[in-house]
């Protein structure tokens, strides 16, 4: 008998042969024991195949894809090196923007790899496995690519050979990490939303483009290359949180509350994370791409907008904190770059006081509040160091419960007054930055209460070498945490000016260029 056979399949018929059709029901085992955590946070899924991989790349065609990418990569990478690319750069003050990066974000990608490796396990659709699949390896990618290409800095300048060490330990680094702990830390359907949503979309676009231009702008063609190779992938990510979030919401009504409640709290938690981002893009960068309120107004405002119309169709709401986000972009960087000025001796790079230009195009790029709030504040400091009294401030400040960041950020509509919130949970008083963080707080107070606080633990006692007595009375609490930290005073920390960077790239560039 005669067998019709089809010799020419069309990408959707391949992508199911190659995904879907791997897929089976269990016979002898039930599901629950199986995927343990898909009731967990009360989602409701009827049907696993109405999720639909928006990119239906089968993992043939997603390594040809990624191995074209990494050969011009690569070849990036290699060139910059090999012609001392770190001397064609517009200033050291530059890299310590990339200290800030590799120490605040290359670690959370390794962990992003993790937890889509967890999803992939514990989703039960065919669908979302394997994009989650691809986004693990991505997440892996990232990693090593940000690694290999600032791994040319480090051997010539202080400040990167301790960088994973200090993710876990430093106190601004809690404020990335503390956002990854807690999306680990959720359910699957929390996780994702919490990465593909807030991470990728709120996050990545703010980091991996207009900051990502500024680091091609200064001469930095390694991060560069590594940076517009990741965000290709951003894009894909970003598109499969959206694809996941609609997919919930159409499987049954019931899941709108819950989805809603994680866009609230994920959104301000990214958002907040972004503050670092903030002050590289205004103050970190010699030479400035845009400033952070036009970065926020294209990719937040804009972006975010028509984000959330889109959703609005299902019933979604623009997310709690958004007005005050939108409010903050006048003051943020400003607030954040202050605090690091001052606590310049314990951070793992360089601070600085902007320069009489830097403020001049601060001033125009805030015409509302730079000259009235913040160039006061920056010509005292100047004053101040020129007389050589560089100020440090030796105290330690009081974090925020929820997101760890210092409690720096003012009222919404009064930038002369502290924000401060509270709430008593169990008899204790907790602390907060904003509405945000205390509203998040107040709804999982269990998992808050143990947050590891920087602060609270030096104050412990827990942030000290193991052969120190601090009953001793020349102990020097700074110094012993700085060595705990394993930061180098005045090789990985303190003012620029006085910087053994600043120093050797002044030398070596003097040296490439003159006979």
């Amino acid at each position: 008998m005669d067998t019709k056979v089809k010799t020419r399949l069309n990408l959707r018929e391949r992508y199911n042969l190659m995904t879907r059709d791997l897929d089976w029901e269990p016979s002898y085992q039930s599901i629950k024991d199986i995927f343990p955590f898909l009731e967990y946070e009360g989602i409701k899924v009827h049907d696993w195949d109405k999720f639909e991989d928006p990119f239906r790349m089968t993992m043939s065609a997603y390594w040809k894809y990624q191995a074209e990418k990494e050969r011009k990569l690569y070849a990036i990478i290699d060139a910059f090196a090999q012609n001392n690319g770190h001397l064609t750069l517009t200033d050291a003050r530059y890299l310590n923007t990339i200290k800030l990066f590799l120490t605040g974000v290359t670690p959370l990608e390794y962990m992003s790899g993790h937890g889509f490796t967890h999803l992939g396990r514990h989703f039960k659709g065919a669908g979302p496995k394997v994009a989650c699949q691809m986004q693990a390896l991505d997440e892996l990618r990232h990693a090593q690519t940000q690694l290999h290409a600032v791994s040319n800095y480090n051997k010539y300048y202080n400040g990167f050979q301790e960088w994973r060490h200090w993710h876990d330990r430093v106190w601004y680094l809690s404020v990335p990490k503390s956002f990854f702990d807690d999306a680990a830390t959720s359910g699957p359907f929390e996780y994702i939303l919490s990465i593909s949503f807030a991470f990728e979309y709120v996050l990545t676009n703010l980091l991996f483009v207009p900051f990502i231009s500024g680091a091609a702008y200064n001469g930095d063609m390694s991060a560069m290359a590594f940076g517009f190779s990741a965000q290709s992938d951003e894009a894909r990510h970003m598109t499969l949180g959206l694809s996941v979030i609609k997919f919930l919401l159409e499987q049954d009504p019931d899941n709108l509350p819950i989805i809603q409640r994680w866009i609230d709290k994920w959104f301000w938690r990214g958002y907040r994370v972004l503050t670092l981002v903030a002050m590289m893009m205004d103050y970190m960068l010699p030479k400035r791409v845009m400033s952070w309120k036009e970065a926020w107004e294209v990719y937040g405002e804009e972006n975010g907008g028509a984000l959330f119309r889109d959703l609005g169709r299902y019933g979604v709401k623009v997310p709690m904190g958004w007005e005050q986000a939108c409010k903050e972009k006048d003051h943020l960087s400003h607030m954040a770059w202050n605090v690091f000025y001052n606590y310049g001796g314990a951070a793992s790079f360089h601070t600085w006081a902007p320069s009489p230009q830097d403020m001049d195009w601060l001033s125009s790029k805030y015409p509302d509040t730079f000259d009235k709030h913040y160039r006061p504040l920056w010509e005292h400091y100047a004053a101040e160091q020129k007389a050589g009294r560089r100020f440090y401030n030796a105290t330690l400040p009081m974090l925020c419960q929820t997101c760890q960041v210092p409690m720096f950020f003012t009222e919404p509509d009064d930038p002369t007054k502290i924000c401060y919130r509270e709430s008593t949970y169990k008899g204790d008083k907790y602390h907060f930055c904003s509405d945000g963080c205390k509203h998040i707080f107040d709804n999982e107070p269990e998992k808050f209460i143990q947050s590891w606080l920087p602060v609270h633990q030096i104050y412990q006692g827990n942030c000290f070498p193991a052969d120190v007595d601090p009953t001793q009375p020349d102990f020097d609490a700074l110094a012993e945490v700085l060595r705990w930290y394993k930061i180098r005073p005045g090789e990985d920390n303190m003012d620029y000016a006085d910087s053994p960077d600043k120093r050797n790239f002044k030398a070596w560039r003097e040296q490439a260029t003159t006979n």
